[in-house]
C-alpha cells in the first residue's frame, strides 16, 4: 500500500504539471489521425518550428511574467516596434544585417526597462502600464514604418528564421548532425534525470519506482529522437529551433537554479513574505519587466526573418497567444506557479491545434472559439486543482 499510495501522491503533486503533457499528447493523436497522417509529416513538422518560434520565446518570457503575478499585454507591439527598427536599419539605411538584430533586441530592452520603471518603482499595475505600452509601441511602430510596410531583408538576415544546418557532416537521404545534436540533447536530459533523482534519494524525498522512470526517459528518449529523424529527413536543423532550444535551457536554469528566480516565485506565491524576508521586490519586479521587453526584441526579431520584412500591423494579437500558451502550460492566474517548460508545451498544444485545423480547411472564426475554449478550460482546471488542493 504505501507504494501505491507513494505513486498517487506523486501524480497528485504534479497534476498540473504532468496533465499538460497527457493532453498535449492526446491532442497530438487527435489532428494526426484527422489529418490522416499529414501532422507528423516531416515537412508539416518543420513548417511548425517555423511558423510557431516566436510565440515559443515570447511564452518564456510570459511565464516568469505570470509567475510574479503580473501580465504583459504589450509583447505584440514591441516585437512589431523590433522588427521595424530593424528593417529601417537594414533595409532602408543598408546597415550591416546584424546591426539590425542588435538593434531590435535592443529596442526590446528599452521597452522592457521604461514599462519595468512604471511598475517597478512608479507601482502602476503591469495590466495598466502594458496596456498603455500596446497603443504607444504601436503608435511608434507606425511612426517608424511611414505606415508602410518594408522587404526584403538580405539574405543573411532572412536566414535566422527560415535557414537549416544541413550536411555539416553528411548523410545519405538525412541530415546526421541534426541526429548527432539531439542525441546529445538526449544525453544531458538523461544525466540531468538521473542526478535529480539521486539528490532527491539523497534527501529522503519520494521518487517514482525505478521501472517507472525508466520508462519514463525511454519514452521521452524515443520521442525526441523521432522528432529529431523527421527533422533529418526534411530540411536538416532549422537556425530558428537552435535559437529556441538556447532560450529554454537558459532560462530553466534562471527560474529553478538563480537567486532571481527562486525571487520571482516568492512574490508571485506571497509578495508581503517575500517583503519581510528581504527579497528587493522594486528591482525583481524591474527584472521581470526587462527581461519581457528583451525576448519580445528577439521574437520581434525572428518575426520579420521569418515574413521577411515589417509591417506596421505586425504582432497582432501575439500577447494573447503568450498568455494562452502560459495558462495552458500549467501557470497560475495569482502567480507563483508555473514552469517555462510548461509553457513551451502550452505553446506547442496551440500550434498544433492551429495547425491541424488549418490542415483541415477549419474556418478561422471557429479556430478562435477552439482556443478561446482551451484558454477557458485550462484557466477551470487551474482553479479546480486549487480548491481540490485547499479541500485536502
Amino acid at each position: 500500500m504505501t507504494g501505491i499510495s507513494n505513486v498517487r501522491e506523486l501524480l497528485t503533486r504534479n497534476l498540473r504539471q504532468s496533465g499538460i503533457f497527457v493532453a498535449f499528447v492526446a491532442i497530438v493523436a487527435l489532428f494526426t489521425i484527422l489529418t490522416d497522417g499529414t501532422l507528423l509529416s516531416p515537412t508539416n513538422l518543420t513548417n511548425i518550428v517555423l511558423q510557431y518560434s516566436y510565440i515559443l520565446v515570447l511564452a518564456i518570457g510570459m511565464v516568469i511574467v505570470i509567475i510574479g503575478g503580473h501580465i504583459d499585454l504589450s509583447v505584440g507591439s514591441v516585437a512589431a516596434l523590433a522588427g521595424a527598427v530593424s528593417a529601417v536599419l537594414v533595409i532602408r539605411e543598408g546597415v550591416p544585417w546584424w546591426v539590425g538584430v542588435l538593434a531590435g533586441i535592443t529596442v526590446g530592452l528599452l521597452a522592457g526597462a521604461w514599462q519595468g520603471f512604471w511598475v517597478a518603482f512608479v507601482g502602476i499595475p503591469a495590466f495598466i502600464t502594458t496596456l498603455a505600452g500596446m497603443l504607444l509601441f504601436r503608435g511608434l511602430t507606425f511612426r517608424v514604418l511611414d505606415n508602410i510596410s518594408l522587404s526584403p531583408f538580405p539574405p543573411e538576415y532572412a536566414k535566422i528564421a527560415t535557414g537549416f544546418q544541413n550536411g555539416l557532416l553528411g548523410g545519405d537521404g538525412y541530415d546526421v548532425f541534426t541526429l548527432v545534436i539531439f542525441g546529445f540533447a538526449v544525453a544531458g536530459y538523461v544525466f540531468t534525470q538521473i542526478r535529480a533523482r539521486r539528490a532527491a534519494v539523497a534527501y529522503e524525498q519520494t521518487v517514482a519506482a525505478t521501472p517507472l522512470f525508466i520508462t519514463k526517459l525511454v519514452a521521452v528518449a524515443a520521442v525526441v529522437m523521432w522528432f529529431a529523424w523527421q527533422l533529418a529527413n526534411s530540411r536538416g536543423l532549422p537556425n530558428v529551433l537552435i535559437i529556441l532550444a538556447v532560450l529554454i535551457i537558459v532560462y530553466t536554469i534562471v527560474t529553478t537554479r538563480t537567486v532571481f528566480g527562486r525571487h520571482v516565485y516568492a512574490i508571485g506565491g506571497n509578495l508581503t513574505a517575500a517583503t519581510l524576508s528581504g527579497v528587493k521586490v522594486k528591482w525583481v519586479n524591474f527584472g521581470i519587466m526587462l527581461n519581457m521587453g528583451l525576448l519580445a526584441g528577439v521574437a520581434g526579431v525572428i518575426f520579420s526573418s521569418r515574413t521577411n520584412g515589417a509591417q506596421p500591423a505586425a504582432g497582432n494579437l501575439f500577447e494573447l497567444d503568450a498568455i494562452a500558451a502560459s495558462f495552458i502550460g500549467g501557470a497560475a492566474v495569482t502567480g507563483g506557479v508555473g514552469r517555462v517548460s510548461g509553457a513551451i508545451v502550452g505553446g506547442l498544444i496551440m500550434a498544433v491545434m492551429s495547425n491541424g485545423m488549418q490542415l483541415m480547411g477549419v474556418d478561422q472564426s471557429i479556430q478562435q472559439v477552439v482556443k478561446g475554449l482551451v484558454l477557458l478550460l485550462a484557466v477551470a482546471f487551474d482553479v479546480w486543482n486549487k480548491k481540490r488542493a485547499g479541500a485536502r
